[in-house]
């Protein structure tokens, strides 16, 4: 790595700490504005610092600046080299975010925001901050810039990275208003759901108020904020939720090894997403999750991007989202991993892992609501909602027009729902499962098992109709539905209309 240089082309020392874990990272020499007049009057101070990443760099990279008494305002620009490189060749990309003069220490209270490489800019000052980024107090201490070189070309990730602070009255912070827990709702209900989007807190388009209004369209009564490893946008609804919307916090966290979407967790809530699957620390974060009220939901693990294909297992997965966005061939892997999982689950009387169905809309044309999640939740409320998700009661749609309501039942009128055991006398005890449809026209049902798919049935025209099938629990350990389309592609299985979680057999 070449030396860091100042803003006057003094070389400056660089410490780093490269060994075996993406845990560590590398230190670069510190920012001084030593020299810099400070009070109310004094002028901006600017420092630009360049350098060069070389290939196999860790995963993070930090910048010190000392932070001087007196600052108002802290802002960050920075640019870095895209040479070009042969086809399946990784050029650079490179990330950026901040932690205050708490430090950078694994989930600590340093952090301050994370743009990741959607922006090429950002501020932070007590009153405002730019989105991704938190607002408050510029205080006195070693900050650190937090580089993250994506990936790197052969020849190197050459960056150059400016810092100005401005002095000044420092002002106050408002007190953050953070979305109701409760919504009006229906009582015990079905609740359509999206809990996977993107604003322009991370690297989406939409404004919270534009995902507001498009959630209102698709006919879901409960989103969840998911930002790529920020929470600033938990604070950005005031005023967009109501009795018809209820607005979960969350974060979508980013790591080089997957992504895990923590859903419904406590308002204001850091997440830290510096790790690697081989430093054993996921563990401790998904407990975390969970202590904060969240979910733990691994996302489109079957993704093709760099670093978003799940390698942590799903040990500590309350949930997981086997279907992201328009359905897609990686979604059809990631539903026949579940299902295998299912299968495992009922042979070793292991506990089951639900599935649910996220947009992950980003920006036109991505629709949110596509698809979405239906829970059978007491109420409208963060605690009811979650409860639903992780007992799988819940189904996955395209859109609002597509309802489901499934089941089975047998022996002395017992009867069990999604996600729920219908307990008989006896494996050989016939049991009819049933399943009622709308808004699916043209499509099939099928009725998959632990013995795969055994029962398929064309529905009516209309997309509106009824199926039943008998079965028994030796037969079937569990069944669950699935409405497609026609296949587009020969030999392939149409898109998903809509998928249940398991009902489940025992005799």
């Amino acid at each position: 790595m070449s030396a860091s240089q100042s803003a006057h082309g003094r070389p400056m020392a660089r410490r780093g700490l490269l060994v075996g874990t993406a845990a560590t990272a590398l230190t670069l020499g510190t920012v001084s504005f030593a020299d810099a007049a400070t009070g109310d009057d004094a002028p901006d101070r600017t420092r630009t610092v360049r350098g060069t990443l070389p290939t196999g760099s860790p995963d993070y990279v930090y910048l010190p600046v000392e932070v001087p008494r007196g600052v108002r305002e802290i802002a960050v620009s920075y640019t870095y080299g895209k040479t070009p490189v042969p086809a399946g060749t990784q050029g650079n990309a490179l990330d950026i975010g901040i932690f205050d003069e708490r430090g950078t220490e694994l989930g600590g209270r340093g952090f301050r925001g994370w743009s990741g490489g959607a922006r090429s800019s950002f501020f932070i000052r007590a009153d405002e901050a730019t989105p991704g980024y938190i607002a408050g107090p510029v205080r006195a201490g070693t900050w650190n810039i937090a580089l993250g070189p994506y990936t790197v070309a052969p020849e190197g990730l050459p960056y150059e990275v400016t810092i100005t602070l401005r002095f000044g009255p420092t002002g106050s912070t408002p007190k953050p208003v953070y979305p109701p827990e409760r919504a009006k709702g229906r009582g015990r209900a079905w609740y359509r759901g999206d809990c996977h989007l993107h604003s322009v807190h991370s690297d989406g388009k939409r404004t919270p108020a534009e995902i507001a209004a498009a959630a209102r369209a698709a006919g879901l009564d409960f989103i969840n904020s998911s930002e790529h490893n920020t929470y600033s946008a938990h604070s950005a609804w005031d005023g967009l939720w109501g009795d018809d919307l209820l607005v979960l916090t969350g974060e979508e966290v980013t790591t080089r090894n997957g992504h895990v979407i923590a859903l419904g967790t406590d308002p204001g809530t850091f997440v830290d997403w510096r790790y690697r699957a081989r430093d054993n620390r996921f563990g401790h974060y998904a407990k975390a999750v969970r202590r904060a009220g969240g979910l733990v939901v691994p996302a489109h693990p079957h993704a093709t991007c760099i670093g978003c294909h799940w390698k942590f297992g799903f040990g500590e997965a309350d949930a997981v989202e086997v279907w992201n966005g328009a359905y897609t061939p990686e979604d059809e892997i990631a539903l026949a991993e579940w299902d295998n999982s299912l299968v495992a689950a009922v042979r070793t009387s292991k506990p089951w892992v639900a599935a649910m169905g996220n947009s992950d809309a980003h920006r036109e044309p991505d629709k949110v609501g596509l698809p979405q999640t239906v829970v059978l939740a007491d109420e409208l409320s963060r605690e009811a909602i979650t409860a639903g998700i992780r007992a799988g009661h819940s189904y996955i749609a395209e859109s609002s027009a597509v309802t489901l309501s499934f089941g089975a039942s047998g022996g002395r009128g017992l009867h069990a729902g999604i996600g729920e055991r219908l307990r008989v006398d006896g494996d050989d005890t016939p049991v009819t499962v049933r399943l009622e449809v709308t808004g699916a026209p043209g499509c099939t049902a099928h009725f998959v098992t632990d013995q795969g798919t055994l029962f398929t049935a064309t529905l009516p025209e209309s997309g509106t109709g009824t199926v039943q099938w008998r079965t028994t629990p030796v037969y079937a350990a569990y069944v669950r539905a699935e409405v497609r389309h026609p296949a587009t592609v020969p030999g392939l299985p149409g898109a998903l209309a809509a998928l249940t979680n398991p009902v489940f057999l025992e005799g």
